[in-house]
């Protein structure tokens, strides 16, 4: 069987914090709340977003939970224009997120900006357009 990302999972500092971040400042849906966890689809096709307690989720795994800077990993959201890609960082900025790179040109001909939500996780948001 090929390997599929049905969920990507962030451990989270203060999950109502990041609730509100991804449902309120960005748009997702809840499909699951729960005590500890959260389930939020992120649109029609993609993954679903699971959101766990840091603390958690490193004893789910059997790994320690300290640990911050660049985790390896970065989420990326291709949209249709530079002003969507504009709308998407002031929205991030919005709800609490920060403005790790402004959006700009790039060498490769598109425009791409990268922001962080609360816990430091990092997002592009980019065109080719």
């Amino acid at each position: 069987m090929p390997l599929q990302v049905t969920a990507i999972m962030l451990g989270v500092e203060d999950l109502d914090r990041a609730k509100k971040f991804y449902a309120e400042g960005l748009g997702c849906t809840i499909d699951q709340d729960y005590p500890g966890f959260v389930r939020l689809g992120l649109g029609s096709g993609s993954s679903s977003l699971a959101l766990y307690e840091r603390g958690a989720a490193a004893a789910d795994a059997g790994v320690s939970a300290e640990g911050s800077g660049f985790r390896g990993v970065s989420f990326h959201h291709i949209v249709d224009s530079r002003e969507a890609v504009d709308e998407v960082m002031a929205s991030a900025a919005a709800a609490g997120g920060a403005i790790v790179k402004e959006a700009a040109d790039s060498q490769w001909g598109g425009y791409f900006g990268y922001f962080s939500d609360p816990d430091g996780y990092l997002w592009k948001a980019a065109t080719s357009a």
